[in-house]
Order: C-alpha cells, then structure tokens, then sequence
C-alpha cells in the first residue's frame, strides 16, 4: 500500500509539474520523504507545487508514535496522517527557512498497557510548522523542521480497557526531509 502512494504521489508530482509548465516557467513540482514515520516502522510520502515563494503541499503518512510521547498506561499509538499544507519561504529558489501551516487528518488507533482492545479514532488537527531547506545538489534538498499541531475536532475521550485516552491538545514533532524537485 505504502508503495502505490509513493507512486501515485510521484505522478501526481508530475503531473503537476508538467501543467505548470506548459502555463509558467516559474511553477515547480517536487517530491519528499520523512525520517520520522520511517524511523518509527512507518512511512510518509508528499508532493508540492509552488510558485515563487509559495508551495503547497499534499501529504501521507503512517506512524508509530513512540511510547515516550503517548499518556502513561497506554501504548502502540498508530497514526494514518493526511494533510493539506502551504509553505511560505522568505528566499526564492526553495532555500533556506519557510514558514508553514495547515488542515491534518489523524486517523488513530491506541490500546492500554493491557493491550485487550483497541480503539481507533479520528481528530482534525491546525498544524503550524518552520524549517530550513539546505540545498545538497542542485534540486536536491535536506529539511529539518518542527511543529506544532492543535487538535480542533474529533474523539476527545476514546474508551478503551476501562480507561479514557485524551489525544493532548498540541502535538509537538520534529525530524528531517528529503526532497526533489523537477
């Protein structure tokens, strides 16, 4: 599954790449990875189009969040990301810092400790977010980044195992990206 989304996101990316450029030399398209759902025994895939200094982003991703992160007495919290995102960088040519934000879906699961159950849940989240493209080759790029989302909608109280799991209200993230642009 997670393969078919890389390349349906791939096309997608060129597709879009090859619209704008039969309208605007100045349109691009690219791809990227994630370290941070692959770190996890997850995946992550994303396609963007941009504009000057604007892109906009599509993306999704599969985590494992880490124990450390999760409320005590619960574990094996998995997240089926999707997200609509625009980019904003304060130099041209996709370099250097941008500024970000917008709509995730989290598409959720979590059993206790006791692992008898689990509950699967669905939250909206506003996601706000700020890193640094540093250029490798040409139109290759690495970006660290951190986030910040904020749960606006959905579960607030999931049951499972005779407890209450509260998806906190701001999730913090941070990792790195890789991407290409055509």
């Amino acid at each position: 599954m997670k393969y078919k989304l890389i390349i349906i996101l791939f096309c997608l990316a060129m597709c879009l790449h090859t619209a704008a450029q039969q309208q605007s030399n100045k349109v691009e398209a690219g791809i990227e990875l994630d370290v941070l759902p692959y770190a996890t025994g997850g995946w992550f895939a994303a396609a963007w189009a941009g504009k000057d200094q604007w892109r906009m982003r599509v993306l999704t991703a599969s985590v494992n969040k880490p124990n450390f992160t999760t409320k005590t007495g619960f574990t094996n919290h998995h997240i089926n990301a999707y997200a609509v995102l625009a980019d904003r960088f304060l130099k041209k040519g996709w370099k250097g810092w941008w500024l970000g934000g917008g709509i995730v879906l989290w598409n959720s699961s979590i059993q206790t400790d006791a692992k008898l159950q689990t509950a699967k849940f669905t939250n909206f989240l506003l996601n706000g977010s700020a890193g640094y493209n540093i250029t490798l080759h040409k139109k290759i790029y690495l970006s660290p980044w951190a986030g910040l989302s904020m749960r606006v909608s959905g579960s607030t109280n999931v049951a499972v195992d005779n407890k209450l799991y509260t998806l906190p209200f701001f999730n913090p993230e941070a990792s790195l990206k890789f991407g290409i642009w055509f």
